[in-house]
């Protein structure tokens, strides 16, 4: 019978030559939404930093469709080896699993790395309409039901964190589908979307390049980069609707390339440089441990 000490000993030299074969390949870190959204934002600013640290290629590969499931799935069937990774939004992990009847992933298809941010969105409208949350409450009870939003689709936490406020505020809008930020953000600035529904490293460039009106965050306060715009819950108290990000390996992952990859992880996140990017993006930095992000999963 082997001691547990042993048995220690023993698991970290049969993974060793696994783990070093792992590190002469690229990471790729995969995301379940088209280019250019928050989510690629973040993960391409970390894979830049972490190629750094790492002395080893870390690319990123857009996997979009079925509301993340698309990308979820290949990440979840890859090989357990550490050079195949997924950045997961809230929609992935929070919404699917409660939402979608077999899905093909469970949570526990996926060893936790850290969860790298938290964030709100921000509601933007065109700048010949509603200027605040009250003149949009007042267009939106004169036409229930007219005045059109994007969002991601049915139980997309951008659906879910409008339908919300919505009902918050008392009032009625139309949920138009799209692929993606960028698509959403493509049909808003042609004018063919009333409101757009995004997370701050698109609503604030929108913003401040004068291509739209950002008139609230849906968070319970405002946000240090734009102190002039309001919370929802500044209208209707209480109200609260964050997204998240998180980097997840496949299950089975040997322990020490998960804990080797949190902590380059967590060194990314430490960059100014990054920081910087995900503040002025409207994102609280968190990079919790793996234990931590398990718990807030199953929370």
């Amino acid at each position: 019978m082997i001691s547990a000490p042993r048995r220690l000993v023993l698991a970290a030299a049969l993974a060793a030559p696994a783990i070093a074969r792992a590190q002469q390949r690229s990471v790729t870190i995969v995301v379940p939404f088209t280019a250019g959204g928050s989510t690629d934002v973040l993960s391409r600013l970390m894979a830049e930093r972490m190629t750094q640290i790492l002395g080893q290629t870390v690319l990123v590969e857009n996997r979009p469709g079925g509301n993340t499931i698309v990308g979820a799935e290949y990440v979840a069937r890859a090989h357990a080896d550490g050079n195949t990774l997924l950045m997961a939004a809230g929609t992935t992990l929070s919404i699917n699993p409660v939402v979608v009847r077999n899905l093909p992933y469970k949570v526990e298809d996926f060893a936790p790395i850290t969860l790298a941010t938290t964030y709100p969105f921000g509601i933007v409208t065109q700048n010949n309409g509603p200027a605040d949350i009250p003149a949009l409450i007042a267009a939106a009870k004169a036409k229930p039901g007219e005045i059109t939003y994007g969002t991601n689709g049915p139980t997309t936490l951008t659906n879910v964190a409008m339908l919300l406020v919505t009902e918050r505020l008392g009032i009625r809008m139309q949920d138009v589908t799209y692929r993606g930020d960028s698509a959403a953000l493509n049909d808003f600035i042609a004018g063919n979307l009333d409101t757009l529904v995004v997370a701050g490293s698109t609503a604030v460039p929108v913003f401040r390049n004068g291509q739209g009106r950002l008139i609230g965050w849906t968070s319970l306060q405002r946000m240090p980069t734009t102190p002039e715009v309001p919370a929802v819950a500044e209208f209707a108290p209480g109200t609260e609707a964050l997204s998240w990000f998180g980097l997840l390996a496949p299950a089975r992952t040997p322990p020490a390339q998960v804990q080797r990859l949190h902590d380059v992880a967590i060194e990314s996140l430490k960059d100014p440089r990054i920081q910087e990017r995900l503040t002025r993006d409207a994102q609280f930095v968190v990079g919790s441990t793996p234990e931590e992000f398990t718990q807030f999963l199953r929370d």
